[in-house]
């Protein structure tokens, strides 16, 4: 199998070594390592040109959907890999998921159990980010923790899904594997083979605490799927909540804007 590595990076001066430096180390060796620079400030680009296994994209500052979907078009390979650049990989993290597909033939899309680290110590997992041994698009519905970086996958699978959604900024992870989950199964590697530190003040997800409306949007693309009823459900539960909160802040155009979507999805359109 030959695998290309996908790192976007953002003004991660202090991080990417790190992350590069993990893919070196794999004990199964990767073929390609490609780093996105989305239009970094400092200098990001620099720190990947120190190694000659690296293969730089630079562009302006899009987003990290943006930022993956054009490192996947430069790769050459059949398989994909996907890094963070705050993240790490332990050293045999390729080689588990490489011995999980020789033993699972038809396996298109595999990711791993994972690490979380604040400073210097391991954090226990929250009991919600415990990884199910089958994910499907029921369970995966209402909450899903597929650690970006530690999946694997078949580069045209990814590329028939039509990439991560360049819209949404946070949520693009969810909405990716809900849309996989339509057609495919998600493989877990039961190894705790992928690390995350969590204390990265600028963290996209620790700075978009208020990002329902980006998730109901990934939602909406799964009405009228044989999935509709629970998706329905799911909608209504968010656009409810979402109208309670514009209503707390008074915020009048959002108001009107979820109650109509609501009585449209509960009257079913």
């Amino acid at each position: 199998m030959k695998i290309s590595v996908i790192i976007p990076a953002y003004n991660r001066v202090a991080t990417l070594a790190r992350a590069i430096d993990s893919v070196l180390a794999q004990s199964y060796r990767v073929d390609e390592i490609i780093v996105v620079d989305d239009g970094s400030t400092d200098a990001t680009s620099e720190v990947a040109k120190v190694y000659d296994e690296v293969s730089l994209l630079r562009q302006k500052h899009m987003g990290v959907s943006s930022a993956r979907n054009n490192g996947v078009m430069m790769a050459s390979n059949e398989w994909i890999a996907f890094l963070d650049s705050d993240d790490t990989w332990h050293p045999k993290k390729i080689a588990f998921q490489i011995a999980h597909h020789q033993k699972n033939q038809a396996s298109k899309v595999m990711y791993t159990d994972e690490v979380w680290i604040s400073g210097e110590r391991e954090m226990p997992l929250p009991k919600k980010y415990h990884k199910p041994e089958t994910v499907t698009f029921k369970t995966a519905l209402a909450f899903c923790n597929i650690a970006t970086s530690s999946v694997l996958m078949q580069k045209k699978l990814f590329e028939r899904l039509g990439g991560f959604d360049e819209s949404l900024e946070v949520y693009e992870d969810y909405d990716l594997w809900l849309r996989l989950l339509r057609e495919e199964k998600i493989d877990l590697v039961p190894q705790k083979l992928t690390y995350k530190y969590i204390d990265a003040e600028d963290q996209l997800s620790m700075k978009h605490r208020e990002s329902a409306p980006l998730r109901v949007k990934a939602l909406e693309k799964h009405l009228d799927s044989e999935f509709d009823d629970i998706v329905r459900a799911e909608l209504i539960t968010e656009y409810t909540l979402l109208a309670e909160g514009a209503k707390k802040h008074q915020h009048e155009d959002d108001i009107f804007l979820y109650e109509a979507r609501l009585e449209q999805l509960q009257a079913g359109f």
